[in-house]
């Protein structure tokens, strides 16, 4: 078993992350710092409107290009390799935008940059979904989505101080160079923290170099004129929205092909059929639509409609930063008891601090900074209990194998919300500005509009899985037969492995309620995948047990054909995990359940191999 089948937690996981957490603040936080510093590259550099649109975009446009793929690539060929390598690649490119000397050499050297950071970011999800189960995946999604937060919400903040720092003439370069010597120690620190890869038995997986290319085309042409539309709406190659779609029906045709010849097509769909992980992603592409494009629209409004120094108005948005950064880490400790409740709760408050904004500034204030603190500190603390929870909800039923990979695809789905969000909310700002003659109150009210309406749709998506949830739950509750004194137990792990299946003991695990993100009525569940140990093909009609502390069968499922099976024990504990299949060796691992669905490989060897009894301690 990939997970429960571990001697123990590894000692180094919270040092690993730490490292991850610096890294991912680097590559999220060069997503908005440079917009401050847009001025003064324009003077130093001589760089024309549309270059220094690339100099923005083009970043956004790399980082969403190689996610999924760079997901997979992690996943087959070893996490801290591939995290070590966008590491690398993103200090020295770094190094590369600061040192430009013309604006064809930034541009260049900021795509190179978003692609480096796109390796990167499914690494640390990966890393993070193969280190921690359980209560702590929670608290580390909870780190990992206060960085999120900070690192967009700080950005203008961080690029202000640099620039009041170096000076206007040359300040633009430290917005580059600040990233080379925090690199640099994140590098060495990596190489001795992060785990080391485990060497891979068997056969490698294809790569699917043509589902890769397809699938950058389509999401190429789709960001594209998303990204240009930022300075030129009408002016944008619309029409590549439909070479996107062309592409993606291609995509979608060709891993439909690669799964029915070798099985191993870049993108598993049948993730999107687990609806934890379908809904996460959707509800995480419209938030991250609304959520980004705040920033863009009241950085314009701050610095162009109310004169604010670059400084002034990383100030103004830094409640946002601070209200995000508390709530997402209290959020990542109450996920795994309160569920899909807290982002349902966490996008109202995010609506609520919006309109709020709204109102404020359609009453125009002489001090609009203070006036707008206290506001987007409410939305703030709203979208800390929305980004970090969503992850860790969108991922608890992905088996560890593919975590880089699912992780990939969720953030895609950011990023291309993200593109969207601002692409609407500027084309609504900038035609409100034209038509009012200069209005920016008017303007800005315009704008948020549209962020207060992706936002909300957001919200629908978490209520709709919501109520999804507990009514299966409550359809499917009858279909569980009450557990009396009489039913079958084990009366060692031994003799659990051995019994065969009945259909009072061993139901399938279509049966089990689905979880919803609060805590079942039967309780916990143990979700995920029954491989071979040489090529990570499911093993179908497999048999698991969970054997409680007494000895006493606590649940049984007979495991689907695609090998994922769903245990519910009758409350949290430690379990053994029980599981055979015909033609495999047999193997048992000590499981810790806590109040909330955890997901497990396990990993069977042939039946000729020797398997060994592992515990976790």
């Amino acid at each position: 078993m990939s997970n429960p089948g571990q001697a123990a937690p590894d000692p180094r996981r919270w040092r690993a992350l730490v490292v991850c957490l610096v890294a991912g603040f680097m590559t999220l936080l060069d997503v908005s710092i440079v917009n401050v510093a847009l001025p003064s590259m324009q003077r130093g550099l001589g760089a024309s409107s549309a270059e220094l649109s690339w100099v923005v975009s083009g970043y956004a446009l790399t980082f969403g290009l190689v996610l999924v793929s760079s997901g997979r690539l992690g996943d087959d060929r070893g996490r801290k390799k591939m995290f070590l390598i966008a590491l690398a690649l993103f200090t020295i490119t770094s190094a590369v935008a600061g040192l430009s000397v013309d604006p064809t050499m930034l541009v260049v050297a900021r795509l190179l940059q978003g692609a480096a950071g796109g390796m990167m970011n499914p690494q640390i999800i990966g890393v993070i979904q193969q280190l921690f189960s359980g209560r702590e995946r929670g608290r580390a999604f909870g780190l990992f989505g206060a960085v999120i937060g900070i690192s967009t919400a700080v950005g203008p903040l961080s690029g202000g101080l640099l620039l009041q720092w170096a000076g206007e003439a040359e300040g633009w370069r430290w917005v580059f160079y600040v990233n080379v010597p925090i690199g640099i120690v994140a590098l060495l620190l990596g190489l001795w923290w992060l785990p080391t890869d485990e060497a891979r038995t068997g056969e490698r997986r294809p790569l699917d170099l043509v589902g890769a290319l397809l699938l950058g085309g389509a999401v190429v042409a789709l960001m594209l004129p998303l990204v240009l539309s930022e300075q030129n709406f009408s002016g944008a190659p619309w029409w590549l929205v439909g070479v996107a779609v062309l592409l993606g029906l291609l995509f979608v045709a060709w891993e439909r092909r690669a799964k029915r010849t070798h099985g191993h097509p870049l993108v598993n769909f049948g993730l999107l059929r687990t609806r934890s992980y379908a809904m996460g992603t959707a509800l995480g592409l419209l938030y991250f639509a609304g959520f980004t494009s705040i920033f863009f629209v009241l950085t314009l409004f701050l610095q162009q409609g109310r004169q604010f120094t670059p400084l002034e108005a990383g100030l103004a948005l830094t409640p946002f930063a601070v209200g995000s950064a508390v709530s997402s880490a209290i959020g990542g400790r109450l996920i795994s008891r309160l569920g899909k409740p807290l982002i349902v709760g966490g996008l109202v408050t995010v609506v609520v601090g919006l309109v709020v904004t709204d109102i404020v500034l359609r009453l125009d204030p002489s001090s609009v900074g203070w006036a707008i603190a206290l506001p987007l500190l409410v939305a703030g603390v709203g979208g800390g209990l929305v980004i970090a929870p969503n992850q860790t909800l969108a991922l608890e039923e992905v088996p560890a194998r593919e975590g880089g990979t699912a992780a990939g695809v969720l953030q895609t789905g950011q990023r291309i919300g993200s593109a969207i969000g601002i692409s609407a909310v500027g084309a609504v700002f900038f035609s409100s500005l034209a038509g009012s003659r200069g209005d920016w109150s008017r303007s800005i009210s315009s704008g948020l509009v549209i962020t207060v309406g992706l936002v909300v749709l957001a919200l629908l998506v978490g209520i709709a899985d919501l109520i999804a949830g507990r009514v299966t739950r409550r359809r499917q509750a009858p279909e569980e037969a009450p557990r009396t004194a009489d039913e079958p137990t084990a009366e060692a792990p031994g003799s659990a492995q051995e019994a065969e299946p009945t259909p009072e003991t061993a139901p399938r695990h279509a049966a089990w309620a689905p979880d919803d993100g609060s805590a079942p009525d039967r309780g916990p569940a143990v979700v995920g995948r029954v491989v071979r140990s040489e090529d990570g093909e499911p093993v179908p009609g497999s048999v698991l047990t969970l054997v409680d502390e007494t000895g006493h069968q606590a649940a049984r499922t007979e495991g689907d054909p695609d090998g994922s099976f769903r245990l519910v024990p009758p409350g949290p504990g430690t379990y053994q995990l029980v599981a055979r299949a015909q033609g495999r060796a047999p193997d048992v691992g000590r499981v810790a359940v806590s109040a909330h669905t955890s997901a497990y490989d396990v990993v069977l060897g042939p039946a000729a191999q020797d398997h060994a009894v592992r515990t976790m301690s």
